[in-house]
């Protein structure tokens, strides 16, 4: 329902054709959109450009391991997007680190290139807390920032339910933090384990991203971004998730959220983890 128009671009061309054919059927079942094929440069004038290009994990692969080889495909689309108007929304992964790269590759301004970051994480977080209290996830307000992979972090510290700690919740303890942290980080590996791939919840998270960037609202959303000089040596300069404003113009404003000194070390070391992978292929 966002989209007026929709271009579909694969290496595989003939998949690319049978993706935009399999679509416009189901068009009496959507508002009106036209779903063609498209060569990528003709996607430098597209609102918002989606990247999902590229090898997929294994259940016992991270998302770091794939980055050899993924990179090399953004570099590609990053030199054929060059000079695009729109907004690129990175969802290949490593996310952060091909974030980072995009930027580099079409020298857009770090706002306009964002990844799906801990979008997803954030949403499984709210999700499993919800479960284990008996309360619908939108009432949750929790985030989960850093990478998105095995370094995320669970802000545990300020997660609220109707302005009270989840902390002070009756019953609450370490060991349900302990558990949920996991199995977040633990999610994606489950999912290939049993599928081979994730697409859903992502599918979902980048729809709901593009939706609300475009609808001209301006929500604080845990998207992957290059962040900025303010943000201080320990953070600039890497591509992660921290609540930023999104809307119309991109990832605009990023904010460094209330944290305990542990969540604080373990962000700065989320950092360190991306810098490191990131200088193996910048």
């Amino acid at each position: 329902g966002t989209a007026k128009t929709l271009l579909i671009n694969d290496l595989r061309s003939e998949l690319a054709e049978g993706e935009a054919m399999d679509l416009a059927h189901g068009a009496a079942f959507y508002p009106a959109a036209t779903v063609r094929t498209a060569d990528v440069e003709a996607m430098r004038n597209a609102d918002v450009v989606v990247i999902a290009a590229g090898r997929g994990g294994g259940p016992d692969e991270t998302r770091l391991d794939l980055l050899k080889g993924n990179a090399a495909i953004i570099r590609d689309l990053g030199a054929r997007l060059a000079g695009s108007r729109g907004i690129l929304v990175i969802v290949s992964n490593p996310v952060d680190v091909l974030t980072r790269l995009m930027v580099e590759a079409t020298g857009l301004p770090p706002e306009r290139v964002i990844g799906t970051g801990t979008m997803l994480e954030t949403a499984r977080l709210r999700g499993m807390v919800g479960r284990e209290l008996a309360i619908d996830p939108r009432s949750i307000h929790a985030q989960v920032v850093g990478e998105h992979g095995d370094s995320s972090v669970a802000l545990w510290s300020e997660a609220r339910i109707g302005g009270v700690r989840v902390r002070d919740w009756p019953k609450w303890t370490g060991q349900h933090e302990t558990k949920l942290s996991l199995e977040v980080r633990r999610a994606a590996y489950e999912i290939i384990r049993r599928k081979g791939a994730t697409n859903h919840a992502i599918g979902l998270v980048t729809a709901t991203l593009i939706r609300w960037m475009l609808g001209g609202g301006r929500r604080v959303l845990t998207v992957s971004r290059v962040q900025p000089a303010k943000l201080g040596a320990d953070l600039a300069g890497v591509a992660l998730s921290l609540p930023a404003i999104v809307g119309p113009e991109g990832a605009t404003e990023v904010f460094e959220p209330a944290m305990d000194r542990a969540e604080k070390d373990a962000l700065r070391h989320s950092a360190e983890v991306l810098r490191t992978a990131a200088a193996a292929v910048l």
